[in-house]
């Protein structure tokens, strides 16, 4: 469990410094770069060596990571993750008088579960376009302090308030700033701590996070909790993997999709032609012609890496009923009939061998019938990019909470299956 810990709170630390998909890019970024990585552009040509390893990022909220073979080398290695989670994203002149009150003007960013926002310290973290003497520049921004609060309603306010509540996210969930007499201006609060002009911000992408950190709990300590745990342990064992994976007959490769939690239809997403079009020009620069890339396409694997539901304690009835994750329990493989995962009896057996042959706890995972799942990275992918994969993850309680819930060992095993996939 010692081991175990260590690695978890790695994770820890990336969560902690990830707490936007800007930032969690800007985090594995200055991994790769402390491990040797060399950034390429993708407005740039690409000279690339054997033996070398480099990234390419898209939109400060996408990455893909690739090791090259010393040797001829005949298809990829391909972990896919995303960086973005569900949380409330502020809107344009965001504040809002409310007698007293100024409150934020926000609207919601994937499929959240919306009570656990309520009386838990907030602040805001993303990125903001700035006009400069030279163009318009990309800054980061993180507040890194207790901002923001969304309170509840008292229960002598509402007496059903433990019966069900529909909230309404435009009257309901719009977090506290300041008093109104204090005059707050928040885009010249944010302007003020990034040492510019509130005049020169043109833009901002702008969103709220739990400051809660990582905390390990249980009988022992066998659980963990955290934000963004989904997905952002998936992005934190691929990092961690490929930065230590030499590749032989497969080229090692990472990609962190953002907005998975809205569909991946974006520039930055899986739907996107990020993925296609880096190996196209990976291949191109190492001097591949067109039919030989189509051979790599095809002995290539995915690993589409998105966490999956746990058993839950109080409501056993929501799970499969013969397939029932826990958390500690092993690496998930997912497998849907209605192709929401790219897992087939094929693929999923490639995985199973992988672990069985290297002492990895693995699980199956199916959603109950009756409550399909959404759709994540490795099927969408494939519209653009079709290979061969299995979707995998980690079991976890509380999915799309603001503070959600695993098991320590979890960590430890997805990364210990990514070290030998990418070194397969």
């Amino acid at each position: 469990m010692e081991s175990a810990r260590k690695e978890a709170e790695k994770l820890g630390a990336l969560i902690a410094a990830g707490t936007s998909p800007y930032h969690a890019v800007r985090e594995a970024e200055r991994i790769l770069t402390g491990n040797g990585f060399i950034e390429l552009k993708e407005d740039g040509r690409f000279a690339i060596e054997a033996g070398k390893s480099y990234f390419i990022q898209r939109g400060e909220s996408a990455l893909i990571a690739f090791r090259v073979p010393k040797a001829g080398w005949k298809g990829l290695s391909i972990i896919a993750s995303h960086t973005d989670s569900p949380a409330f994203r502020i809107k344009t002149n965001p504040e809002i008088q409310k007698g007293p009150y100024t409150v934020l003007n926000t609207e919601g960013y994937g499929g959240m579960l919306m009570a656990p926002w309520f009386d838990r310290p907030l602040s805001v973290s993303g990125r903001v376009a700035v006009n400069t003497d030279h163009g318009i520049e990309v800054k980061l921004y993180d507040s890194e302090r207790d901002l923001l609060m969304i309170p509840s309603l008292a229960i002598h306010m509402d007496r059903k308030a433990n019966e069900g509540i529909h909230y309404s996210a435009q009257n309901d969930l719009l977090p506290l700033y300041a008093l109104s007499s204090s005059n707050a201006d928040f885009l010249a609060m944010v302007a003020d701590e990034l040492g510019i002009d509130k005049e020169r911000i043109l833009g901002a992408d702008l969103g709220l996070y739990a400051r809660d950190g990582i905390s390990f709990w249980g009988h022992k300590e066998e659980f963990f909790s955290a934000p963004r745990i989904d997905n952002l342990s998936s992005v934190w064992a691929s990092v961690e993997a490929i930065i230590s994976a030499e590749g032989n007959e497969y080229m090692p490769m990472i990609a962190l999709f953002d907005n998975e939690e809205t569909g991946s239809g974006t520039r930055c997403g899986a739907l996107s032609d990020f993925l296609p079009s880096a190996v196209s020009r990976i291949c191109h620069a190492l001097s591949i012609d067109r039919e030989k890339e189509l051979m790599v396409r095809a002995s290539s694997f995915m690993l589409s890496s998105d966490n999956g539901h746990a058993l839950h304690p109080n409501h056993a009835e929501k799970a499969d009923p013969t397939n029932r994750p826990y958390p500690n329990g092993g690496v998930l493989i997912k497998y849907s009939a209605a192709q929401k995962y790219m897992t087939d009896s094929y693929s999923g057996a490639y995985v199973k061998k992988l672990c069985i042959d290297n002492g990895i706890p693995f699980q199956v995972f199916h959603n109950h019938s009756d409550i399909p799942g959404g759709s994540t990275l490795g099927n969408l992918s494939s519209e653009a990019f079709s290979v061969i994969g299995a979707d995998v993850g980690m079991a976890q309680l509380a999915m799309h909470s603001p503070y959600e819930s695993a098991g320590t060992e979890d960590p430890m095993n997805m990364l210990m299956l990514f070290r030998v996939f990418l070194g397969r």
